[in-house]
């Protein structure tokens, strides 16, 4: 989410931009942050200048990235005080979700303690809002706040259909810490990946700065070309084979040091073995084995990061999801030697 820091300036607060919301545009981060604030009035203070973005004027469609100071009126932040600055009405997020919904995110529940959640998201689910995207995490954990005490905070994202370890701040202070967490690459992520053909070298390092492009099936990233260095997103990966299937398929170890959108899927392709089931970087024609999932292979496997309450740490690994265990059987691959709960039921 995003950290809070207040200004030596009395009627003014800054917020800066985490992780998750990097790229996302100004108008949307203020729908997703501040959803009591009416788009006309957000429209109304970005042209006077009371809203900026590192120190500078904005326009609603400004795309922001992870580090921006984004400097409003202190009564944004309060839907009370929002309304008596012009907004004309202040909508809170609906609370209350489906007894199915309460079951589903309490069944997704790794980890928890008074500061933090951890979740292994299932395939398929959205972890926030968007276009046409009325069910999601962010959506069901908004209306659970007689649950968990206070509305939790998204620190990070997964892709919708990619699974595994997906954390969650409990609180205001939470986010913030583990927010500068995430901004100093303390945060250790693993992940698991099912790619078509064998990384050569087996292990390695992929440094390729990505640019935002479109495509007939939706947003994706490509390699940067040159002359595109100014706008390109700083990415780095690094990979390691842990077992293939001949040459046509490998189990591999991802660990990214930065936080781009679709990342891991992109680099993987441009090293030439796209992530199995990945129709937006030529993962998902010619699959190798038959009957085989379609489905993304991607896991967010072990994510690894300082508490923030500054004591400790939290080390959380979520299992295999069922379709990557039927496609690693399908090509002799053995995640039990890793996955103890796979082990435990004997296969």
């Amino acid at each position: 989410m995003a950290e809070t820091a207040d200004t030596k300036q009395h009627h003014a607060e800054i917020m800066r931009v985490a992780e998750p919301d990097d790229g996302m545009r100004l108008d949307r981060w203020f729908r997703q942050h501040h959803p009591h604030v009416t788009q006309g009035h957000l429209q109304k203070l970005l042209r006077k200048g009371a809203i900026r973005v590192d120190g500078r004027k904005a326009a609603a469609n400004l795309r922001v990235v992870t580090g921006n100071e984004i400097r409003m009126p202190r009564a944004l932040t309060s839907p009370t005080e929002s309304a008596a600055v012009g907004a004309k009405r202040s909508p809170q997020p609906r609370l209350g979700v489906s007894k199915a919904d309460r079951k589903l995110i309490d069944s997704l529940i790794l980890f928890e303690d008074d500061h933090v959640l951890v979740l292994n998201k299932p395939q398929g689910l959205a972890v926030q809002g968007g276009s046409g995207t009325r069910r999601h995490i962010d959506g069901m954990l908004a209306g659970m706040q007689d649950r968990f005490g206070d509305r939790p905070r998204l620190v990070h994202r997964l892709d919708r259909d990619t699974t595994g370890v997906l954390l969650v701040a409990k609180t205001r202070a939470a986010a913030a810490a583990l927010g500068a967490t995430f901004q100093t690459r303390a945060a250790a992520k693993t992940y698991w990946a099912l790619v078509k053909g064998v990384p050569k070298p087996p292990q390695g390092e992929i440094a390729v700065p990505l640019v935002k492009a479109s495509g007939p099936d939706g947003e994706r990233v490509r390699r940067a070309a040159p002359g595109e260095q100014a706008k390109a997103m700083h990415a780095k990966t690094h990979y390691s084979v842990v077992e293939q299937a001949a040459s046509k398929a490998a189990w591999v170890s991802l660990k990214p040091t930065t936080g781009r959108q679709h990342q891991l899927r992109a680099h993987m392709s441009i090293l030439g073995t796209p992530i199995v089931g990945d129709n937006k970087y030529e993962g998902g024609l010619e699959l190798p084995a038959e009957n085989m999932s379609e489905r993304l292979h991607l896991h967010a496997r072990r994510l690894v990061i300082p508490h923030p309450s500054g004591t400790g740490s939290i080390d959380v690994t979520a299992r295999l999801p069922e379709h990557m265990r039927e496609s690693f059987a399908l090509l002799g691959l053995d995640a039990s030697r890793y996955d103890s709960d796979w082990a435990d039921e004997g296969r």
